[in-house]
């Protein structure tokens, strides 16, 4: 009886032990592992009335041809990235996005077109089908977005709040989302301040309210230190995402202006816990293509 007892004892601690090591490789496979040299490239753009020429001139080349040079130069870096893999481990996307949408229904068709992925079945020549997309549709949608006029601002602050996990990030990829702005963030629909003793956030940057919170000197930093001045954070950990804001166009009159713009956006990136991320004026599209191909490249 007691040899029957032993045996089922030693029964109950086998399956146990089993069933606890299988408890544990299940949380194992469950956890994503990041392979960062499958790439996913967003590119946001803000539609604003920064691209009209009219409005914002400059002789030099126009803010929405240099726009158009940079989504160039992001695309030359992506299919650089994939031409330097083994074709048996392509699993790399590309992707354009505006919020809000523009009226023109055709935007929509173009970003389908603009919405680009490789795989290891991928036929060679879609290499030059991808290449030719991203050198003639992105200048088409600046200037139908020219064409319309109808500047409503870019709501790039609820584009991070709903829709950036979705939109830009996978688990397991190197998520790289790029943002073509002049720096200042404003839409009416979602234009809210918070305020305590403590603090003062807002969802939205213009040069206005930069001179109302008295940004126009060298002691900036510690003025909106004290304040508590700065974006409402809008989502909690992106912390696997890059992000590279390409653009920033100050307002003349302020000479720290842009020192504050890109003050605001440093310390909201920091405070959504994104590690890595770069702001850039925008300078000429051959000044910043190198950075812009070191950036996609990991080098």
């Amino acid at each position: 009886m007691k040899k029957i007892l032993y045996l089922f004892m030693i029964i109950s601690l086998v399956s146990c032990s089993k069933e606890k090591n299988e408890g544990t490789n299940i949380g194992k496979k469950s956890s994503v592992a990041v392979d960062s040299n499958n790439i996913n490239v967003s590119i946001l753009i803000d539609l604003s009335d920064r691209i009209d020429p009219s409005t914002n001139p400059n002789p030099t080349m126009e803010y929405f041809q240099r726009d158009t040079e940079y989504i160039k130069a992001i695309e030359k870096g992506f299919l650089n990235h994939i031409k330097s893999k083994r074709i048996i481990t392509y699993d790399d996307q590309m992707q354009v996005f505006f919020n809000p949408e523009p009226a023109d229904p055709k935007m929509n068709e173009l970003t389908k077109e603009l919405k680009v992925s490789f795989n290891k079945d991928t036929p060679r020549t879609y290499f030059a089908s991808v290449d030719k997309k991203y050198s003639e549709l992105p200048l088409k949608i600046y200037n139908s977005a020219i064409k319309d006029g109808q500047y409503v601002g870019s709501d790039i602050w609820e584009f991070f709040k709903n829709k950036v996990k979705d939109y830009c990030i996978k688990d397991d990829h190197r998520n790289i989302l790029f943002i073509l702005t002049d720096g200042y963030m404003y839409h009416q629909n979602t234009k809210f301040e918070e305020k305590n003793e403590n603090s003062y956030r807002t969802s939205y940057l213009t040069t206005k309210l930069i001179k109302a919170n008295n940004l126009t000197n060298s002691g900036f930093k510690d003025v909106i230190k004290k304040n508590g001045y700065g974006f409402v954070i809008a989502n909690e950990n992106l912390s696997n995402l890059e992000v590279i804001v390409l653009g920033i166009n100050p307002e003349k009159g302020n000479p720290f202006e842009e020192a504050v713009i890109k003050e605001y956006w440093e310390n909201w990136f920091k405070e959504m816990k994104i590690k890595n991320y770069q702001i850039k004026s925008a300078d000429l599209p051959s000044n910043l293509e190198p950075i812009i191909l070191k950036t996609i490249s990991g080098k």
